[in-house]
């Protein structure tokens, strides 16, 4: 049998979409093939059988076993894609499996079924120390199938509340993990509800609102205490080849020639054109570096403190060592992408001694080529409009070869921020 077939089979399988596209490879690789005529068991009560089942053609009919409630003999009819023999305590089986026509299983021996559990949902291997932070946040846990569980690591930036990209990339890593591996998203669409809390874990229920074969559409609801606190809509393609053009890459100073992040820290800390209350400012406050590495292109974006044109650009990557698992890239970019971008609308309207607060209200992307968040990408964004409270920002983000990779679009809510409320001490 083709292995091509019989991995594009696997990946319809809804309790393998969650496991790493190596995983399923090498299922691919040992699973064994059995044929059954119409009436044969394939498996009967009380026995172990050869392993998990998969139902490659064909359709059979589990009976025999007793609901205990009611004390009848439920019949269930099993299809393509359904699997038995898989999740009981018990090591034989409950029921006769019986073929109501030819039948063509896929069998996964007993001796490989730990490959049904790998180290998480991005890589079947152990755990490497380097890997980066924002993988590790991305690390679900699958609790059934459609519903994950997220978290929100302490030592993960949390700006007091659940980070939006948090929310876009463990959503969108949610509903990568109900589609064929061959699938990966091209386009999502993000509404952010309610602030979210970090002390709780957050559910994420993936809806299955279209499965085609080039196509597969996904929901995914982020909830915490009962309430739908973000949804995403995502729609996810197989590769194929079609026309080809692009805008070109703006020009920039190359990531290597650029300062870091704590380089930039440093500067502010001495720089005598900041005011020094400013400078006091950030010494006293905590840095907590990003998962994310981040290069400004502007020679010092620290300056940037008043009225300015909304615009930005500046390279970025991943930290530390990401799996190969494609949809994992995707999913990192996707984290990365809300960062600084809503801020862009309220450049032209900073002034001394006023602070802006900007909440992301939605949010979209759309992937165009192929993409790896461990190399760096530029992102260029600039703020198209700003009225009603609200600002609008478009970005655009290309790899060091040139090449158009995503671009973006996203609203948020800017307003004054209020004046916190300051204690009245008495005169006398």
């Amino acid at each position: 049998m083709d292995s091509e077939a019989v991995i594009e089979f696997l990946g319809q399988v809804p309790l393998l979409q969650r496991l790493p596209g190596i995983s399923l490879k090498r299922i691919a690789e040992v699973v064994k093939t059995r044929h059954y005529e119409p009436g044969e068991y394939v498996v009967r009560d009380g026995e172990r059988g050869e392993g998990i089942y998969f139902i490659w053609e064909g359709e059979a009919e589990v009976s025999g076993f007793t609901n205990g409630e009611e004390g009848n003999q439920p019949e269930i009819q099993l299809k393509k894609y359904d699997f038995f023999g898989y999740g009981t305590v018990i090591p034989v089986h409950q029921a006769n499996v019986i073929a109501l026509s030819k039948l063509t299983c896929l069998v996964l021996n007993h001796a490989n079924s730990n490959l049904l559990q790998p180290t998480s949902i991005w890589n079947a291997d152990d755990v490497v120390e380097t890997y980066s932070l924002v993988e590790h946040l991305l690390r679900l846990e699958p609790i059934e199938v459609d519903i994950f569980r997220g978290v929100t690591l302490p030592d993960a930036p949390s700006f007091g509340q659940v980070f939006g990209g948090q929310f876009i990339a463990q959503a969108l890593a949610a509903a990568s993990k109900t589609v064929d591996c061959r699938k990966l998203v091209h386009s999502l669409h993000c509404y952010f509800v309610l602030v979210g809390d970090i002390s709780l874990p957050i559910i994420y229920q993936v809806h299955r609102a279209r499965e085609g074969k080039s196509f597969a559409l996904r929901r995914v609801d982020a909830i915490q205490r009962g309430n739908v606190i973000f949804t995403l809509h995502a729609s996810f393609q197989k590769e194929e080849l079609g026309f080809d053009h692009q805008v070109e890459m703006p020009q920039v100073p190359s990531p290597d020639t650029l300062p870091t992040l704590e380089e930039l820290r440093d500067r502010r800390l001495t720089d005598p054109r900041l005011p020094p209350a400013y400078r006091n400012k950030v010494a006293k406050r905590k840095f907590v570096p990003w998962p994310i590495e981040i290069r400004f292109c502007e020679p010092n974006p620290s300056l940037k403190q008043y009225k300015s044109e909304p615009s930005l650009m500046y390279w970025f990557k991943a930290k530390g060592k990401l799996s190969d698992d494609p949809a994992l890239h995707r999913c990192v970019v996707a984290y990365a992408s809300d960062l600084i971008f809503a801020n862009v609308s309220t450049y032209p309207h900073r002034e001394q001694g006023v602070k802006i607060a900007s909440l992301s209200l939605d949010h979209a992307m759309w992937f165009h080529r192929p993409i790896r968040a461990d190399e760096w990408l530029l992102y260029v964004i600039d703020g198209y409009t700003a009225s009603g409270a609200r600002g609008f920002c478009k970005g655009l983000m290309f790899n060091r070869k040139g090449e158009l990779v995503v671009s973006l679009a996203q609203e948020s809510v800017n307003r004054k921020a209020k004046p916190r409320n300051q204690v009245l001490h008495s005169k006398l």
